[in-house]
């Protein structure tokens, strides 16, 4: 018999042993998997009393982006990014928009087969700036994604992680050596509404973006505002406080309108006021750069200089306007505009 369940698979990293049993510890689940069965992400598998990951070189979808569409406005702007995913997830979101691919596993989709040195080729040769692990949950496809951050970082191309954040400190700083950026979704700040909407605990999504900053990573996060389930402003002041206290504030926030879907098609669209609300708020709290996405025609998704206020970039959907920077600084007063510019 083959040491490895299928052709696409990677004995994991971080495990343990326990008599005939394996416990993950890729992620805060820390899945206790029997002989033949997979942990709650459904991408790590107990084979023969070693966990493998079944994910490896197994993507369903390749593409290029651009970089804002992750959404990344301080980071390389204007430049293309490869963006990969493999199907799988390490949460269970009510109001998951990705949820035909992020709630099965690998094993059930159509997938290509690209190993980590094919996608530097690609990324190189399609004159992408960086790579993206994006559109369901990388923590489920973490070896793969070690792989190739490695490889890229090694072709002078960058590594981008769009990430829910639950994922342990061990495993996350090893990435972070290769991780250039990342846009963590932050779904709530109220702890018990996060375990409801997503079967995860907030805490460890809030650790891993303290390590992030400790690792040099830059950061922007994305806050979903449901009606009915993370649009309580007091909250959203608590959290956004909570980012300026622990040396956040000059990372941008981008708040999100969110659309019926999956499991909550009964709740409305976010109302704009509610979102204009958690922008001023934002403002108040000291965060330098804050910006509201999913509303067409809105002037919020425009950078302004935190200190004389001008605009610096205009955006329309992915596309900017005019570049009112020099070298990383604002071209009318000269303050230094926190981000990855070169």
């Amino acid at each position: 018999m083959d040491d490895k369940p299928w052709k696409w698979s990677k004995e994991v990293s971080y495990y343990e042993k326990k008599d005939d049993v394996v416990v993950c510890g890729i992620c805060p689940h820390n899945c206790i998997i029997k002989q033949g069965r997979s942990g709650f992400c459904k991408n790590y598998v107990n084979y023969d009393g070693k966990l493998y990951s079944i994910g490896y070189g197994n993507p369903f979808t390749v593409s290029i982006d651009p970089i804002e569409k992750k959404p990344l406005f301080h980071f390389k702007p204007q430049t293309k990014t490869l963006s990969l995913a493999v199907a799988g997830c390490n949460f269970r979101c009510l109001n998951c928009q990705n949820w035909s691919i992020s709630q099965v596993s690998c094993k059930d989709m159509k997938n290509l087969e690209l190993w980590p040195d094919q996608v530097a080729d690609l990324a190189t040769k399609n004159n992408c700036k960086s790579v993206s692990f994006t559109y369901t949950e990388p923590t489920t496809f973490y070896e793969y994604m070690f792989d190739i951050a490695c490889l890229v970082r090694d072709n002078n191309i960058s590594n981008v992680m769009v990430s829910n954040g639950y994922i342990n400190e061990k495993p996350l700083r090893s990435l972070a050596k290769y991780l250039d950026a990342a846009n963590i979704d932050l779904k709530t700040f109220d702890a018990d509404v996060h375990l409801k909407m997503t079967h995860g605990t907030l805490s460890p999504v809030l650790k891993t973006l303290k390590v992030l900053k400790e690792e040099n990573v830059w950061i922007e996060i994305t806050n979903l505002i449901v009606p009915q389930w993370s649009d309580d402003l007091h909250v959203i002041k608590l959290m956004c406080e909570w980012f300026a206290e622990n040396g956040l504030s000059h990372y941008p926030l981008h708040f999100s309108r969110f659309s019926p879907m999956y499991k909550l098609t009964n709740i409305p669209v976010t109302p704009v006021s509610v979102l204009e609300k958690a922008y001023k708020i934002a403002k108040e709290a000291g965060i330098k750069y804050v910006y509201i996405g999913n509303v067409p025609g809105n002037k919020s998704e425009n950078t302004y200089c935190p200190k004389c206020g001008k605009l610096l970039i205009e955006r329309e959907g992915y596309t900017n306007f005019g570049n009112n920077m020099v070298k990383g600084k604002c071209g009318f007063c000269g303050e230094v505009i926190d981000g990855v510019w070169e």
